[in-house]
């Protein structure tokens, strides 16, 4: 399973997009289509034409669609009839944007295409003329985000940014770019092949610990396929207050066995999404490596 999607499953990234978004290529091209997924440095992107992977080092910019009222009603007038659109079935809404959690999403395009199943022609990429109509001058680019001060000691991660440790299995790898792919996220590690991922995200909100979790809990069983509760409690992490889930759900084709635990210090909401293949000899090692990670949390860190 992508990063991307557990990041989606986390609540990290929002919920499926509602409309595409511009993802403007360094050679000058554009590409419109919705990020589905993300792995192996490539974007999944869905277009109108099918699926696309995306290199990540092609994409200069993303910007998110958001038109005004006046370019909304020219979409609806032009919108085709319901007979021309095909009916989403339910199963296709509950898939994860293969997409939880490096979570929050993004695209990438002159690439190697890949065509959705099925269809051995890759699809175009929607370009927009290098005439524009009128001369508007292109938006600076966003500055890169600062540097996050962390580090590793041994079998311990240290995040001086947000004042927390924990421990990191000797197996798994800090995988670099989470907070740059996706909102929220602060840092993403696991296995070489995410058959083992935990992420750690952190946002202010004014809600009370148990609304703020909840949330959390209600978009796992919207991302995963065959969502399964088993057992959630109050708790404490890191001598602050917090609520635990552990869960089952279905995504890209593997059960999954997740941990979620949502922490509330001083205002601040800090989520901790571990999950691991249900379908594999290791699930019980790496239940509880997990678990040790999710257990360590520590916020006496200066």
């Amino acid at each position: 399973m992508s990063l991307a999607a557990l990041l989606c499953a986390s609540g990290f990234a929002c919920a499926f997009a509602a409309r595409a978004d511009e993802i403007r290529l360094k050679d000058g091209k554009k590409l419109h289509g919705v990020i589905v997924a993300y792995e192996d440095n490539m974007f999944k992107v869905k277009t109108d034409f099918g699926y696309v992977l995306v290199e990540k080092d092609k994409i200069a910019a993303i910007i998110p669609d958001t038109p005004t009222d006046s370019e909304e009603a020219k979409t609806a007038a032009t919108k085709p009839t319901a007979k021309s659109e095909p009916a989403t079935t339910n199963a296709e809404a509950k898939k994860p944007a293969t997409a939880s959690v490096l979570s929050s999403t993004a695209a990438r395009p002159e690439i190697p295409l890949t065509a959705a199943k099925g269809d051995a022609t890759p699809p175009s990429i929607k370009t927009v003329s290098a005439a524009p109509k009128e001369a508007i001058a292109a938006p600076a680019a966003p500055p890169p985000p600062p540097p996050v001060r962390e580090e590793i000691q041994g079998n311990l991660y240290i995040n001086h940014e947000f004042g927390f440790r924990m421990y990191k299995a000797p197996s798994w790898q800090v995988i670099e770019g989470a907070g740059a792919t996706l909102p929220n996220a602060i840092v993403a590690m696991g296995t070489n092949n995410e058959s083992t991922l935990l992420v750690v995200g952190h946002e202010k909100t004014k809600s009370a610990l148990e609304a703020a979790a909840q949330g959390v809990e209600n978009k796992l069983s919207e991302v995963y396929e065959n969502y399964r509760l088993i057992s959630q409690r109050k708790t404490v992490l890191g001598g602050q207050p917090a609520v635990e889930y552990h869960y089952r759900g279905m995504a890209d084709g593997h059960d999954w066995s997740g941990s979620l635990a949502v922490v509330a210090r001083n205002g601040d909401v800090f989520t901790v999404l571990g999950m691991t293949y249900a379908d594999s000899d290791l699930i019980q090692i790496q239940e509880n490596v997990i678990t040790r990670a999710i257990a360590s949390l520590d916020f006496n860190v200066k």
